[in-house]
């Protein structure tokens, strides 16, 4: 069973009843950072600029402001050596972007190590600019004696070129921070060695028999292991000395009888270790052999932090069992929970933004199209849209635009020339259809916004134009709208060029009135085609710039093909 929250994870996390204390297993996160910015930019006041997938709602969450003062506040309430650290922090640095995110970061960690159970152990995946920061204040959660690794992972084995004079090494890491809540923590490592080549093989099993291949290993203890008279036996006419053999009489016999004993040629027996499904190589500390997702991948997403599928599964087998609970507070594209869900265990997602919880919701419907699982935190009256528009007024506005049936989304805040999403539709002999959708989640409505409205529509080439408002339109807005008519060409029957939605028509399932639309295509890739009233849509992108049409508009992931794996 999996649970898909839609909302900020330190809001889920603070619900005791949502998630209780000491009920997961295991915690991987991978927050939002600005990698790329320089130093000066980072230890500045002003928020960096984020990659747009995730990052509409983080632009504000990682910079100093409300929210970041409200969390600082929350940890000098501790009273505790956590409270004594972030001061330090902040004296040294001042209120800019890097405490505003160690202080976030700081308070969904004291979270995190709530829910953990003691058995439990937590990966955070960061980079070099940030990750010593939050080793510290893992080190103030968790405890200094929790640390178990730094997991270097190369991401990159190939050399990446420039036309300009490089002014330092290559940058082609992550760390993975790994802690455990106790020292009983659960951890596997036969279940992640990595296959062994054939020269591995024979370099590790260098004799072989009519059995195949093995490698000699001793029978006996050595005499500095001390006297063990009750391992003092004879066997085939020979009787070790005090220390013994380095098993029981039975167990001795059980690998004779195999053929796995043999004698050298001075009468001392050894036996024959010969490789097993779990003999492959150990993983350590650095991981080279998992490549970041590029270009050509298959299971490429076009999402920009998207990870391999093989790097969860690899930490998911190492520090869970089946039916074990895993969380992942800052899902993204969903790689933790599709890994989890192939390796059988029970799963938590949290994601701020509605795309990521509809992008997870097409995954799963590929990839495990029988997985048990529920989503919360969408809208589903009028109280709650009127709460997520007041959280944030971007996400009111896709999922707002989502509900309508939208298949591309503005991501740029300001500037989107009054246009929020689109929705085509097949227009019979009059071609590609256009519907454009402008959502107003503010407390004030007013006519300027339908004119504005039928002023884009114009402006496109458009057929139709959908206003969608938080609170109920006056009754001028509607007479406006009204005036503008009904669509001229199409076959689709009389439909309003400019009609308008509330936020508690949608929730109360009152849509607008529309041509047939599309459905989904998941079997397929993305293609253009008209087909009577049916559209299988392609929206086209750039090769390397995954989820996007040509003009940068976000495709809702339901229309693209994610069979890919």
């Amino acid at each position: 069973m999996g649970e898909l929250y839609f909302g900020d994870n330190i809001d889920v996390l603070r619900n005791p009843k949502l998630i209780k204390d000491e009920t997961v297993d295991l915690i991987y996160l991978d927050p939002p950072f600005n990698s790329k910015a320089n130093y000066s930019v980072i230890f500045s006041d002003k928020a960096g600029e984020f990659s747009e997938a995730q990052a509409e709602a983080f632009k504000d969450t990682w910079s100093w402001g409300p929210a970041a003062a409200q969390a600082y506040d929350d940890i000098l309430k501790m009273r505790n050596d956590l409270s004594a650290l972030m001061e330090s922090f902040r004296k040294w640095m001042g209120t800019n972007g890097m405490f505003a995110y160690i202080t976030m970061m700081t308070v969904r960690l004291v979270e995190l190590h709530r829910v953990l159970k003691p058995t439990g152990s937590i990966y955070l995946h960061c980079d070099p600019t940030a990750s010593h920061y939050l080793k510290i204040v893992l080190d103030a959660v968790f405890g200094a004696d929790r640390f178990v690794n730094e997991i270097v992972w190369r991401r990159y084995s190939r050399p990446k070129g420039s036309q300009f004079t490089a002014r330092k090494f290559g940058s082609a890491t992550d760390s993975i921070l790994f802690y455990s809540k106790s020292d009983e923590y659960y951890f596997d490592l036969d279940s992640v060695r990595t296959p062994l080549s054939q020269h591995e093989l024979k370099e590790m099993y260098p004799l072989e028999d009519e059995k195949g291949r093995y490698m000699s290993g001793p029978m006996l203890r050595s005499s500095s292991m001390g006297s063990r008279p009750n391992l003092v036996f004879e066997y085939g006419g020979f009787t070790p000395g005090p220390a013994g053999w380095r098993m029981t009489k039975e167990k001795v016999g059980a690998l004779d009888a195999q053929g796995d004993i043999y004698w050298t040629a001075n009468g001392q027996p050894r036996r024959k270790v010969r490789p097993t499904p779990n003999h492959g190589g150990i993983v350590d500390s650095l991981w080279t052999d998992i490549e970041a997702i590029g270009s050509q991948a298959q299971e490429r997403l076009g999402y920009p932090t998207q990870k391999p599928l093989a790097l969860l599964e690899r930490i998911i087998k190492a520090s869970s069992r089946e039916g074990d609970t895993v969380l992942d507070p800052f899902c993204g594209c969903g790689t933790t929970i599709e890994a989890a869900e192939h390796l059988k265990r029970q799963w938590i997602g949290i994601d701020i933004t509605h795309y990521a919880v509809t992008l997870i919701e097409t995954r799963l419907r590929k990839a495990h199209p029988d997985a048990d699982y529920k989503i919360f935190g969408r809208p589903t009256d009028i109280a709650g849209a009127r709460a997520l528009a007041e959280r944030d007024k971007y996400q009111f506005q896709w999922w707002a635009a989502w509900k309508l049936g939208a298949q591309t989304y503005e991501t740029k805040k300001g500037g989107d020339r009054g246009i929020d999403a689109n929705i085509y539709f097949a227009n019979g002999p009059y071609g590609l259809g256009r519907i454009i959708i402008s959502v107003k989640g503010g407390s004030h409505v007013n006519p300027a916004m339908v004119r504005d409205l039928a002023g884009t529509v114009e402006r496109e080439g458009a057929q139709m134009g959908i206003l969608v408002t938080l609170n109920e339109p006056t009754r001028g807005m509607a007479a406006d709208a009204a005036n503008y008519g009904f669509v001229s060409k199409t076959p689709h029957g009389r439909m309003p060029r400019i009609q308008i939605v509330s936020a508690e028509d949608i929730v109360d399932g009152r849509m607008p009135s529309l041509p047939p639309l599309p459905k989904p295509d998941h079997d397929a890739h993305i293609r253009r085609k008209l087909h009577k009233d049916q559209l299988e849509l392609m929206l086209p992108f750039a090769g390397a710039g995954g989820l996007r049409t040509e003009d940068g508009a976000m495709i809702d992931p339901s229309f693209v093909s994610i069979g890919a794996r």
